[in-house]
């Protein structure tokens, strides 16, 4: 256990800001899912600025690597630009 009030603290926030990043981290894996999933082109053109959106942001706040944002979003893009 912590022996100081500032560790104690500390234990808190980072417990309460995992619980956040954890929620939006999946929001995101299962939006990048479902866009994989699609198997019509107009329906990924127009999902896609949202998840890229999604991805940009989590990139800046360091939720995840950018270099993984950017990834994940070329992929998406040759994905889609392969859809007949």
């Amino acid at each position: 256990m912590a022996n100081h009030k500032s560790s104690v603290k500390r234990i808190r926030q980072t417990k309460t800001k995992t619980l956040h990043n954890k929620y939006y981290a999946k929001t995101m894996r299962n939006a990048v899912r479902k866009l994989r999933t699609l198997s019509d082109k107009d329906e990924a053109i127009k999902l896609y600025p949202v998840v890229q959106k999604m991805l940009d942001k989590l990139a800046k706040a360091n939720i995840i690597h950018t270099n993984k944002a950017a990834n994940i979003k070329s992929g998406l893009a040759l994905y889609i630009s392969k859809l007949g």
